[in-house]
């Protein structure tokens, strides 16, 4: 079995520090209270999401209910969280030696508190392959089980089916995860809300906060960090597998910020022209052994706000959060997206959403696109340095959207998140050296694609996704980017770079200069190896 649980008494306690901790141990003795139930089927967790004070039935059937486990007569069910409606990363807080006593007395209280309360436990598996496969347990109160039926839909709910599978998985010395939450919960010390990770030892605890995308990614969250301890590199992105006519086959990975174009670029079909294998829109590993690929989650957790009522998608949606509501001309009430309520609407899709869907890809991954939204740069550049291709990620530079509420910041300011993954919990030198190693050693070749704007003009989908069709089908012809001697550009007609133009050389090194200087300013944690530096640096000075 892939995580450990119910292990032997003479195993238990210290003698095992990865399954009982201070904070571990504090957070899992919750879910075996006499205030806890356990939900044991899909079907049970629709009832109390159905059933919970204001959820909202809409008159949608769910698509495929039998296959998810559902009632055939099961409804898309409705429920708004309030005010905030995305993540808020400055809320997050993470286990050290120094702080451990501290917020374990704090977990205690809160769990004290909280013993009154109806609680609900759900188990879940977060990777869809015997080769990774970890099990997870989520705790709620009462008043949130429709954060629960999220939870069960967006992963792989334990049933016999899932259970029988996990039993022959790939064994790794991880503890399994354990989430306590409580959404109502707002400690002293954290007026707004607070999100505790544990990252040695797969826990987390969140208070004070609703939105679902909270719970989403930090599941996530320790999936990835016990993935990247063992062998892989955590990928916040999506991933397809082209299959060409010659029988040849071409996997790409995209990488971007929510709303950055990567699920857009992900589930294209583009146009029927190629017959197209989706791996995951979001969430997914890959091996620094083979270069093969797993996803982490069935489902999708989409913005409503490409969905308006004649979307043939929606036909796939099995739970929604934030989204007004009306009646038809029929009387049945119908979900409003497009974000007429508010920003940041979203939907739990089916996996049944695409077509062509596989759960590993053995198919080495052949490029990584960096999704960007850098004027300086023309539709794609091509990095050809190992080290420089893992820097540009770990600089990766674009815009939030209404996905990632960051209280007072302009939603226009470009920002660096470094590989488009806010949910790191280990030194961000560990995600430079894996990726520079898929680049080095397993032939994976490093795109940025400008989904902005080049200088004043903005780069459409179709240019996008034509340019990734001819980098697959191998016509793209690259030529050298001006003075910078490991990078190539894809000239495209009304978006070529004009390197007689010293403003426009200078422009480019300035934004290069902007890397290097956030890189060079980093804390210890996330500080980064000194060829990193040195890869940004030559840039810069190639320009002079």
């Amino acid at each position: 079995m892939a995580t450990i649980s119910n292990l032997p008494s003479q195993e238990i306690g210290l003698k095992s520090p990865k399954v009982f901790s201070r904070i571990r141990s504090t957070i899992e003795t919750a879910f075996y209270g006499n205030n806890v139930i356990e939900v044991t089927s899909v079907a049970q967790a629709y009832e109390l999401a159905k059933n919970a004070p204001g959820t909202i039935i809409t008159d949608q059937l769910v698509a495929n209910a039998a296959e998810l486990g559902l009632p055939e007569d099961a409804h898309v069910l409705l429920f708004n969280d309030g005010n905030i409606t995305g993540r808020q990363a400055r809320l997050r807080r993470l286990v050290d030696k120094d702080n451990a006593e501290k917020f374990a007395s704090l977990v205690r209280e809160i769990e004290f508190k909280a013993h009154k309360k109806t609680m609900y436990h759900a188990q879940a598996i977060i990777g869809l392959d015997p080769e990774f496969m970890v099990k997870a347990h989520l705790l709620v109160p009462a008043g949130y089980e429709n954060t629960l039926y999220n939870w069960v839909h967006n992963f792989q709910f334990v049933n016999e089916e899932t259970l029988a599978l996990y039993k022959t998985s790939k064994k790794l010395n991880e503890a399994d995860i354990f989430i306590f939450a409580d959404p109502d919960c707002y400690p002293a010390e954290f007026p707004e809300g607070l999100a505790l990770f544990d990252e040695f030892n797969n826990c987390a605890c969140l208070l004070g906060l609703r939105y679902f995308g909270e719970f989403k990614k930090g599941t996530l969250t320790l999936a990835w960090s016990i993935a990247a301890r063992n062998g892989y590199t955590a990928c916040h992105g999506g991933q397809k597998r082209f299959n060409l006519e010659n029988g040849q086959q071409r996997v790409i990975g995209v990488f971007g910020l929510s709303g950055s174009g990567k699920s857009t670029i992900t589930l294209s079909d583009h146009n029927g022209k190629f017959d197209t294998t989706v791996l995951h829109d979001d969430a997914f590993i890959i091996s620094n052994t083979d270069a093969s690929s797993i996803s982490l989650e069935p489902a999708y957790f989409d913005k409503t706000q490409d969905y308006p009522t004649d979307n043939p998608q929606r036909k796939y949606f099995v739970t929604i959060q934030n989204c007004a509501a009306t009646r038809d001309q029929d009387g049945k009430i119908v979900a409003v997206t497009e974000d007429v309520r508010n920003g940041n609407g979203r939907t739990v899709k089916s996996r049944f959403a695409t077509a062509k869907r596989e759960y590993r890809f053995a198919k080495n991954c052949d490029a990584i696109f960096w999704i960007m939204k850098d004027s300086s740069l023309p539709p794609v550049v091509k990095v050809n340095d190992p080290a420089l291709a893992s820097a540009m990620g770990a600089t990766l530079a674009t815009k939030r959207t209404s996905a990632e509420y960051t209280k007072g910041e302009d939603p226009n300011k470009l920002v660096i998140v470094p590989y488009a993954n806010p949910f790191r919990l280990y030194p961000l030198e560990q995600d430079f050296l894996k990726f520079k190693d898929l680049f080095a050693n397993m032939g994976v070749e490093c795109y940025i694609i400008n989904t902005g704007f080049f200088l004043e003009k903005k780069i459409t989908p179709k240019v996008t996704l034509g340019l990734i069709e001819n980098i697959v089908t191998g016509k793209a012809t690259f030529q050298k980017f001006g003075p910078f001697t490991e990078l190539q550009y894809l000239p495209i007609e009304g978006f070529e770079p004009n390197f007689k133009d010293s403003n426009y050389v200078k422009m480019v090194a300035e934004r290069m200069q902007d890397r290097l200087s956030y890189v060079e300013e980093l804390d210890s944690v996330n500080r980064l190896p000194e060829e990193a530096l040195s890869a940004i640096r030559k840039v810069t000075e190639e320009a002079k």
